[in-house]
């Protein structure tokens, strides 16, 4: 129902910052959230946060306060701000939609291809 492409990843250096976005098109839902999360090489996907319509955002624990996400004005894109990039930041990031916020993979039913970051130390 939801097409989602994310983009702004790429090659950056540990300490640095760095700007994913998040673009969605087709139906929505009236109450929907958009969600990040990100998979590192051979580990699980895991829930970094989320905003939703009404603009509240959530946030993963161990994420420690390096991510914010935001959107435009016009709700599109959603933002995911990474500081204080570290190589174990290094994982491809999606982003997906949810009617719901939620906090696993699980409650979101569209999902984007995910950008790759990649972190050099």
């Amino acid at each position: 129902q939801v097409h989602l492409v994310e983009s702004g990843g790429g090659l950056v250096q540990a300490g640095d910052s760095l700007r994913l976005s998040c673009t969605a098109s087709g139906r929505t839902f009236s109450n929907y959230a958009i969600g990040w999360f990100r998979q590192a090489p051979g580990k699980e996907r895991m829930f970094v946060g989320c905003i939703t319509w009404s603009d509240g955002t959530y946030y993963a624990d161990s994420m420690e306060g390096r991510f914010t996400i935001s959107r435009d004005n016009a709700k599109m894109p959603v933002y995911l701000q990474i500081h204080t990039l570290k190589p174990e930041d290094t994982a491809v990031y999606y982003c997906a939609a949810a009617p719901w916020a939620g906090r696993r993979e699980e409650e979101y039913t569209d999902w984007g291809q995910g950008t790759q970051v990649t972190v050099s130390s």
